[in-house]
């Protein structure tokens, strides 16, 4: 009885000691940037140990500067709160966030927040200043954007996600970080914090409601889709291998699709990072399930969609009629729905030119 017992004990407390290994594995860490300073060299300000902290990488090899000086540094921001953003002009995901960057740099800045916009692209087409500085325009972002075209900054953080935000403190010290969307009150938080620290007073936080929509991710099931051979997640439905340089002229099987799976309609040609329509007409079905459905897409000669869902016809949401003219490389907004579900979405094209490069879902 005794040993059985102290089986059990030992059981239990090899069970507990899991456990607590887990927890604590799970929880957030800052990342060790390459330019820590060890402890013996850290400073120390207001009861504060900074060692414990990184210290952050500079900006390096900006290619472009928008809402700011071409000489803006980290280094010079010191007694500055600083958040770094990186994001792209593309990802659903970051422009869902960018109504918060707005709001805590309209209630923040005076008090001595700097966010800065690290423009790291996913896509090509994404490096034209041109391009970066329409997107800064449309959505209304009056704090410094860097373009770091590629990825220097990006690397120098050891960063691998779009979006995520690093708050650095006033001796140039990463203090907090997060990845991806949603944590917006607890960043606030930790952006009032730093900020009063730095002023050696209370900065008062009230907490942003911003006009961004909310997102289940519990509730989404379809991922992200590239197309292209170099960029590609999903294998199309109705043509595999893709390969490069496929010239594909193919046609959409009536009945059941599979789900979170794309078929294509007409001929396409695959590039590395998309496929082009080559053929006057063609179309593109998906079974998802999600609420919203986005594309990264553009066309050289302005090529008109047609939505139909659930075998009816729908307006596109970037455009008030029915028809989506696609022109520019962007990021387009197709259905917006009021819950999340299995839906089956046909977009016809009409005319040649048709760039795919992405589906993103919300």
């Amino acid at each position: 009885m005794e040993t059985k017992q102290a089986f059990l004990l030992a059981t239990a407390l090899v069970l507990i000691a899991g456990a607590i290994f887990y927890l604590e594995a799970a929880k957030p860490k800052i990342p060790a940037l390459p330019s820590a300073v060890p402890v013996s060299n850290a400073p120390s300000d207001n009861g504060v140990d900074f060692s414990v902290y990184p210290k952050a990488p500079e900006l390096t090899g900006i290619a472009g500067y928008i809402n700011a000086p071409p000489n803006l540094t980290i280094a010079s921001l010191r007694r500055h709160v600083v958040l770094v953003d990186f994001w792209t002009y593309t990802c659903i995901n970051c422009i869902r966030t960018l109504p918060y960057m707005n709001s805590w740099n309209e209630k923040y800045s005076k008090d001595g927040l700097v966010i800065i916009g690290v423009h790291s692209p996913e896509f090509d087409f994404e490096k034209d200043y041109g391009n970066v500085l329409s997107a800064v325009n449309q959505y209304g972002i009056k704090y410094p954007v860097v373009l770091d075209s590629d990825h220097a900054t990006w690397n120098a953080y050891q960063n691998q996600y779009w979006p995520r935000h690093y708050l650095i403190d006033g001796n140039g010290r990463v203090r907090f970080d997060h990845i991806g969307e949603g944590g917006y009150d607890e960043t606030e938080a930790q952006i009032v914090q730093l900020l009063s620290e730095e002023k050696k007073t209370p900065i008062p936080m009230n907490t942003t409601q911003a006009d961004a929509p909310s997102v289940d991710f519990g509730k989404i099931t379809t991922p992200e889709i590239y197309f292209g051979y170099s960029f590609r997640r999903a294998f199309l439905g109705n043509y595999n291998p893709l390969l490069e340089g496929d010239e594909l002229d193919v046609s959409i099987p009536m009945g059941q699709l599979a789900e979170n799976t794309p078929y294509l309609e007409g001929k396409w040609k695959n590039f590395a990072d998309s496929v082009v329509l080559t053929s006057l007409k063609g179309a593109i079905e998906i079974v998802f399930t999600a609420k919203n459905v986005n594309i990264v897409a553009g066309s050289e000669n302005s090529t008109a969609l047609a939505l139909t869902l659930d075998g009816k016809t729908v307006n596109c949401v970037d455009f008030a009629s029915g028809t989506c003219a696609v022109s520019g490389k962007r990021l387009y907004s197709l259905v917006n729905l009021p819950d999340y579900g299995v839906h089956r979405l046909r977009i016809d094209a009409q005319g040649a030119g048709l760039q795919l490069f992405t589906f993103t879902f919300g």
